[in-house]
């Protein structure tokens, strides 16, 4: 049975960097390809897809940082509620058990 490829994820300044390290004077493919540890079958999709999209190009996936702070700030106010409500609870409980 043939074992799964695990994939290496590029984020997109590393790919709009290696784009422009081989745009460099003197500098070729093949060098960049082995400076980076990428294969140069990668350094062209990335190229295609940056001459294709341009600016939109690499856009990433998941929620923006900002998001991602906004929704954890929330989430954890929510269980500081709820820890403080059962803290008041358990104290009351305490006091009709005597």
């Amino acid at each position: 049975m043939a074992k799964a490829r695990s994939y290496q994820r590029y984020p997109a300044h590393f790919k709009r960097m290696a784009l422009e390290k081989a745009a460099e004077d003197g500098m070729t493919d093949a060098k960049v390809c082995e400076e980076l540890g990428i294969s140069d079958r990668q350094l062209r999709r990335w190229r295609d897809e940056f001459h294709l999209l341009g600016d939109q190009a690499f856009p990433g996936k998941g929620k923006s940082r900002d998001e991602e702070i906004t929704q954890l700030k929330r989430e954890l106010a929510q269980v500081k509620k709820e820890r403080d409500f059962l803290k008041q609870a358990a104290v009351f409980f305490a006091k009709e058990s005597d």
